[in-house]
């Protein structure tokens, strides 16, 4: 018998922005992934971008209300689709969390962004949180949303199965390795298999990775907020792992809100957003 279709990863809707972009095109990786890359504002006359770094399952438009109101205020926004997610493919390498740091990076270059305020949302905070260790000269400010250092950071309940799911897409990935039912074309199911091929490597990369010390995190001296959400499915001992490791860091904790921190609290997000770069630029005055 067929398997069930999987459950949709992260399916709850949210606001795209309402901002055109002024570019929107793929930035080529060495092993063949195109990433999906947009600016909203401009690069040329504006103060240094922000880099929207998203979470995993999604695309750049999670950040809607937040771009709009960034470019609003004058700040131009760089976001991207990491790969194998939205608009961007997935090339040959094995997914880490580094590798899509690296692509971040090579974002960056192509546009002539010598350095960026992050904003990282879940997987795209780990992201934000290596860039800014590994790669300070290339991040002048760092608002992460959600990010944890190890998958052990990450509470499932009998909601949010990951392992549950990983097995449920692999299953229906399987479908492309045997005969077809009578009369389907697999390349009209939602997912397709190859669609559910990738879902699983994605969510397979949060049972796996990342592996962060801690104490790693020290080296990082950019202005730094720490969000989350008070019910985060992140736990408060690495949220509070990664605040006391990185000196002068701000934590906030939202009120009543989940882990999806994008869609519940876009206004309180863009205001922290501002607030970091705004100490940045008071460092630099």
């Amino acid at each position: 018998m067929p398997p069930s279709p999987p459950p949709r990863h992260f399916p709850s809707p949210f606001e795209l922005p309402a901002t055109f972009p002024s570019h929107a095109a793929h930035v080529v990786m060495a092993d063949g992934a195109c990433i999906a890359t947009f600016v909203y504002g401009s690069l040329d006359t504006a103060p240094a971008p922000v880099l929207m770094l998203h979470g995993n399952g999604e695309e750049h438009g999670i950040f809607g209300p937040t771009i709009d109101a960034v470019v609003r205020a004058g700040t131009p926004v760089v976001a991207l689709d990491a790969r194998a997610q939205g608009r961007s493919t997935r090339g040959t390498l094995p997914l880490t969390y580094e590798l899509m740091a690296a692509d971040a990076l090579a974002v960056l270059d192509a546009l002539g962004v010598a350095a960026a305020h992050v904003l990282g949302f879940s997987d795209g905070g780990i992201e934000g949180l290596l860039l800014a260790r590994d790669h300070a000269d290339r991040v002048l400010s760092l608002t992460t949303l959600g990010a944890n250092l190890s998958p052990e950071g990450v509470i499932e309940d009998d909601e949010w199965d990951i392992r549950g799911s990983v097995a449920a897409h692999r299953a229906w990935a399987a479908l492309a390795d045997g005969p077809a039912p009578a009369q389907v074309d697999l390349a009209l199911l939602s997912p397709t298999p190859q669609e559910a091929l990738v879902t699983a490597e994605l969510l397979q990369l949060m049972l796996d990775e990342p592996h962060i010390p801690a104490g790693s995190l020290e080296v990082i001296s950019c202005p730094t907020t720490i969000m989350v959400g008070e019910l985060d499915c992140v736990s408060v001992e690495e949220t509070t792992a990664i605040h006391r490791a990185i000196r002068g860091a701000r934590l906030v904790v939202v009120p009543d809100a989940g882990h999806t921190l994008p869609k519940q609290a876009p206004d309180l997000v863009t205001a922290e957003l501002l607030a970091t770069i705004g100490r940045c630029q008071g460092a630099e005055a």
